[in-house]
């Protein structure tokens, strides 16, 4: 960690941990049209792996060419998932995110074909059903972000046998969330809907110390 982030640290902390306790959407939507200018930064200085390790998942799972293969990152915020996706070869990404300033730094890194405002759960994606080999949320499955009840919609546009991968928090603020989560995605395999392909436990996503720990799951 260089001088810089160690000294910005507790002021990311600080918004973190208020980001994590704000529950309305709308209300969440604007802290982050706030936050965008600079969100790179603060979450650099938080060390933050969850798009490099769901990536990691995604990639891991995935049967065939990544230069052939269009993805949809939903809750694309800056764009740092499409940056370890281009490091991997996958090239045709789109994104879609529920503010309009973390769309703008998302289109300044000029790493996605198409970026749309869509606030998911409020609205169905932009797309026809079973558009994308592969669908990846990082970071936004939690309270006052997108619902659970959201998860057919990110079903819905991709393509049979395609994947989704998406990681949600285990801190104990997200806990409820997350287990409402875990009953939706059981019930949807239970209705072959979708299979469950792999669970990833994973510590330590970043430095914020309520809220070290996530799992990925792609299916």
């Amino acid at each position: 960690m260089t001088q810089e982030e160690a000294g910005r640290l507790p002021q990311v902390l600080a918004r973190v941990g208020t980001s994590h306790g704000i529950t309305d959407l709308a209300c969440k939507l604007r802290f982050y049209d706030d936050w965008a200018p600079e969100y790179d930064q603060d979450v650099a200085a938080l060390k933050y792996r969850a798009p490099r390790l769901a990536v990691d998942c995604l990639s891991r799972a995935f049967r065939g060419s990544p230069h052939d293969a269009l993805i949809l990152d939903v809750a694309c915020g800056t764009g740092l998932v499409a940056v370890e996706l281009q490091a991997r070869g996958f090239l045709q990404v789109q994104g879609v995110d529920g503010s309009p300033e973390m769309l703008k730094q998302a289109r300044a890194r000029g790493l996605y074909h198409h970026l749309s405002l869509c606030t998911l759960g409020q609205e169905p994606l932009p797309d026809p059903e079973g558009t994308f080999d592969a669908v990846i949320i990082v970071g936004a499955l939690s309270e006052g972000q997108v619902p659970c009840s959201a998860i057919p919609e990110l079903l819905r546009v991709t393509k049979p046998g395609g994947l989704v991968c998406l990681t949600t928090r285990t801190n104990p603020s997200n806990l409820p969330y997350k287990e409402t989560l875990e009953a939706t995605l059981d019930s949807l395999e239970r209705a072959g809907v979708w299979e469950c392909l792999v669970t990833q436990p994973v510590d330590h996503w970043e430095l914020a110390t309520s809220e070290q720990e996530t799992g990925l799951g792609t299916c």
